[in-house]
């Protein structure tokens, strides 16, 4: 076989590997493809391939994509490696992450050094925590979860346990399962903390309805529906059995005047059929929560339905 010949075979396995993985090869891959020593070494001279991490290659290009980075990751780890932390939160859609930030990889416990440019986690994921998504392994959206709660603040994580309820990734016996199997680690009591406040974890959208939020629970009220919908309408609070909803009035809440007048016209069509509607400003929220806690006990009072615990 000619020089030419090995050279065009070396680029066709190394272009099969590279569609596979998202741009990246590693060099005991391309060994096990029938690629010599010389030929990578040559290749890396004249820059159609591009070291990402020691014996792990991006090829023809020399800036990752998103799952290029993290392919590249999960190659320097090795065998059992799963994309975890907050590298599979974005991939399941449930947390943002800097496209620069390093790779978050799980490896075994017994996995040796350190690798640069990635944060590595030893522990053991059981086959029912593992999922494949992107061509590449990762943890499941609640094992994801039960990782995190060591990083995030309370309501962050209630947030990010809501999301993914409403968008069916996990449910709360799943998060549940998690803290059985797992009862000796990091994060189980951030996790049970949140899965235990009243009503459950609530997917909240804005900060102002965060703070909506804060002022439910410290009043203790019970019943209500976050994000409720009623008459074909969405509304911020709903009492259902009430017939009493709370609005998040005002630029702040609702972002210009075409969605203010949207607004304006939904809570009059409410009433209209029937839904008495209090409206809160985010400022109000912020600025005087108390007195909004006062207006809304009596609002509650006058509907007839003892709100507090």
């Amino acid at each position: 076989m000619s020089g030419k010949s090995r050279s065009r075979d070396a680029d066709r396995a190394i272009a099969e590997l590279a569609g596979r993985q998202h741009g990246v090869v590693a060099r005991a891959q391309l060994l096990a493809a029938g690629v010599s020593r010389d030929q990578i070494d040559w290749r890396l001279q004249i820059k159609r391939l591009h070291e990402a991490h020691r014996g792990v290659f991006l090829v023809g290009h020399v800036v990752a994509t998103e799952h290029g980075r993290n392919m590249a990751a999960l190659l320097a780890c090795g065998d059992g490696a799963v994309l975890s932390h907050r590298s599979a939160a974005a991939i399941w859609d449930l947390l943002t992450y800097p496209a620069a930030a390093p790779a978050w990889v799980t490896v075994l416990p017994a996995r040796g050094a350190a690798r640069p440019g990635i944060q590595i986690h030893r522990a053991y994921v059981r086959r029912a925590d593992r999922r494949s998504r992107e061509r590449m392994p990762l943890t499941s959206p609640p094992r994801t979860i039960l990782d995190l709660a060591t990083s995030l603040g309370s309501e962050d994580l209630e947030r990010l346990i809501a999301e993914a309820h409403y968008r069916r990734l996990a449910s709360e016996q799943e998060l549940q399962d998690q803290l059985e199997r797992n009862p000796g680690k990091r994060g189980n009591a951030a996790l049970r903390a949140v899965l235990d406040l009243p009503g459950g974890p609530r997917r909240t959208r804005s900060p102002a309805e965060r703070e909506m939020l804060r002022l439910l629970r410290r009043g203790r009220f019970r019943g209500y529906e976050l994000n409720g919908r009623i008459h074909r309408f969405e509304v911020d609070v709903l009492w259902r059995e009430l017939n009493f909803a709370v609005e998040i009035d005002g630029y702040e809440a609702h972002s210009g005047r075409l969605a203010f007048e949207r607004d304006r016209l939904k809570v009059a069509t409410l009433k209209a059929r029937g839904l008495d509607v209090m409206p809160v400003t985010a400022r109000q929220l912020r600025k005087d929560p108390g007195g909004v806690l006062a207006r809304l006990l009596r609002a509650l009072e006058l509907a007839g339905y003892p709100a507090t615990g």
